[in-house]
């Protein structure tokens, strides 16, 4: 059996062995970028320079990244899909192309040194090719003289062969994605391909070539710098390593579906519908642990991540309900969770506490929102007894709208409804729940499009002017509050930033006008911005605050606003500069960015508060 721990260690010494530099995992919640709730895929963040911006590393590098996506939270239950997973990833920034990086995936896949995986197991699909671009003929080229045989290269649609843009406009390109046999019988036939039969193939490698540029009026332009961006699926990969039939039997995961067997008194393959609860489960508790051991400290909420956080938990409770599990057992998961990851990402560990008293104030809440909704359960069917003793007709349905307001209001899936109505002798008017679910959805869905309407980190002009006032705000803030006032997160738009960072009580009118007097200090004095690339050491020597140490490589950049040779002191009435650990992108001076202004402080979860603030 091959674990997580090896097969991490393993992709990223292949890498190093062909000149890459390791650089560690990001944050799940993307910096600066108000497009995306999380971190999506090992490219995220490298946007400024897959966008041409100079990484301190160079231009060859390899992670294994966190990543979060919850567009497919439905499917999990089944035997592949999860809402948290680790990407292998390796990185071309405008120097190797597409032979080095198909053969370099072919040789890690399956040289006996490597991952000694079975040829004959394996297929690819390519770039079919349309109006916009050519047949990605080179990448087929290139798996037709490493062997794959011409039935095993699936030449496909854009839909599934193409990566990008992120937005209306930008870097995209083809992609060519490795497949790995999952049907029946030891081998495909000779008709079997992902393009023919994609049920029986597993995906487990994606190698994107960013070539193209497409422009505001849909036009593929060859780009400057063209990249290789690649993904590889930690989760997967186990499942094809150890030959096991679902990714929840891998070491990241057992442990999880284990204590809830424990906790439970079921077992895993009892029934069909078990098998996929505990799924749930240990995918859903797995990420929203994850979520909030981040850095930031983000909370069972209302809004943004707090609220996938929420939805998560609630799903888990539901699903604990439906094998038996009526006491509160979230922060039991988490801590098997903790247990698995403690050793791989520090901030883990750091965050015990806080996970395991959220998840325990967020289930305990839910527990007593659905009892209220069985209150109101239980006024549904005596309704319904008063309906049949005043007319002697007896209802047999619970209408769709009924339905959908157990659910709406307390969270009462359509299962739970659907198991309570048999246990009282009623049916479900299924069609008429799935009418208003589907118009909830549409409208939940117009929100969600707003948000995510940008694509890749805006690069606009007011948005780099409010990321470079973040990092006024940040000096500002330690200068009035303490050194322990550190950023949390942040997110900016082309209207607006806003800024979480750690303080235990609420800010005072007189602190917050203290601080905006500093930052416009700093703004009026027009200090130039510079950067100066040197080690991480050497960036903390020097005086420079670094938010999120674990993700950064050997080299960073530190950006100053203001004399890089003064140091900026609390005992001080005026704010004399900036020195941050950050990747950019900034304004050249700070007399561009006008008056500052806060708009709101207030609490995001215990110990964070977050401030808005504008520009004008």
């Amino acid at each position: 059996m091959i674990t997580s721990v090896e097969l991490r260690q393993k992709y990223l010494d292949f890498f190093v062995s062909k000149k890459h530099k390791i650089i560690p995992s990001a944050s799940l919640i993307p910096e600066n970028d108000p497009t995306v709730l999380f971190t999506t895929a090992g490219m995220h963040p490298l946007v400024p320079y897959l966008l041409g911006e100079p990484h301190p590393e160079g231009d060859r590098l390899t992670s294994v990244q966190k990543c979060v996506r919850t567009n497919d939270i439905d499917d999990v239950g089944d035997n592949r899909h999860n809402t948290f997973f680790e990407m292998l990833g390796n990185w071309s920034l405008g120097d190797y192309f597409k032979k080095e990086s198909i053969e370099w995936s072919w040789e890690f896949l399956t040289s006996p040194a490597w991952l000694n995986l079975d040829p004959k197991k394996i297929a690819v699909t390519v770039f079919a090719g349309d109006n916009d671009a050519p047949r990605d003929d080179e990448s087929a080229q290139i798996w037709d003289e490493l062997g794959v045989p011409e039935n095993r290269i699936a030449c496909l649609s854009k839909t599934e062969t193409w990566w990008g843009p992120a937005g209306q406009t930008g870097p995209c390109g083809p992609d060519t994605e490795i497949f790995w046999w999952q049907g029946e019988g030891e081998y495909p036939s000779a008709k079997s391909s992902p393009g023919t039969d994609p049920d029986s193939w597993l995906e487990i490698w994606n190698n994107v070539f960013m070539q193209y540029d497409k422009t505001a009026s849909g036009k593929y332009v060859p780009l400057k710098q063209k990249n290789v961006d690649t993904g590889m699926g930690l989760e997967r990969t186990l499942v094809v390593l150890n030959s096991f039939s679902d990714v929840f039997q891998i070491d990241t995961f057992w442990p999880i579906i284990q204590k809830i067997q424990a906790i439970s008194g079921r077992e895993y393959i009892e029934s069909a519908n078990t098998v996929r609860s505990m799924r749930i489960i240990a995918d859903h508790l797995r990420t929203a642990t994850m979520i909030m051991a981040d850095n930031i400290g983000i909370a069972p909420g209302n809004v943004d991540q707090g609220y996938i956080v929420r939805r998560l938990i609630r799903r888990a409770v539901r699903h604990g309900r439906l094998i038996g599990i009526n006491e509160n057992f979230c922060s039991q998961i988490a801590e098997a969770v903790i247990g698995i990851y403690k050793n791989i990402y520090s901030e883990v560990l750091r965050s015990h506490e806080f996970i395991a008293d959220e998840i325990a104030k967020e289930e305990s809440k839910f527990r007593n929102t659905i009892e209220q909704g069985l209150k109101e359960f239980e006024k549904l069917l005596a309704g319904f007894q008063i309906a049949f003793d005043k007319t002697g007709e007896r209802i047999t349905e619970i209408s769709g709208k009924q339905a959908f307001k157990l659910y709406e209001s307390y969270g009462f899936p359509l299962e739970m409804t659907l198991e309570l109505a048999t246990e009282n002798g009623l049916t479900v008017e299924v069609e008429g729940f799935e009418h208003a679910f589907k118009a909830h959805q549409d409208l939940s869905r117009t929100g969600a499009e707003q948000k995510f309407k940008g694509g890749l980190a805006d690069q606009g002009e007011m948005s780099v002017k409010y990321h470079t006032a973040t990092h006024l705000l940040h000096a500002a803030l330690r200068a009035v509050l303490g050194e322990h006032a550190e950023q949390r997160g942040s997110n900016i738009t082309a209207e607006r930033l806003r800024f979480d960072f750690s303080h235990p009580e609420k800010m005072t009118e007189e602190q917050k006008e203290r601080v905006e007097d500093l930052v416009n200090y700093a703004i009026q004095r027009d200090y130039p911005v510079t950067f100066a690339e040197m080690t991480v050491a050497e960036a903390k020597e020097g005086g420079a605050m670094g938010l999120f140490e674990d993700k950064y490589g050997a080299k960073v950049k530190v950006y100053t606003a203001g004399d890089p040779n003064e140091m900026p002191s609390a005992h001080e009435n005026t704010l004399t500069f900036s020195k941050e650990i950050c990747g950019g992108p900034h304004v050249a001076n700070t007399g561009v960015l006008g008056k500052f202004k806060i708009i709101k402080e207030e609490a995001v979860s215990a110990g964070v508060r977050r401030i808005k603030a504008s520009l004008s």
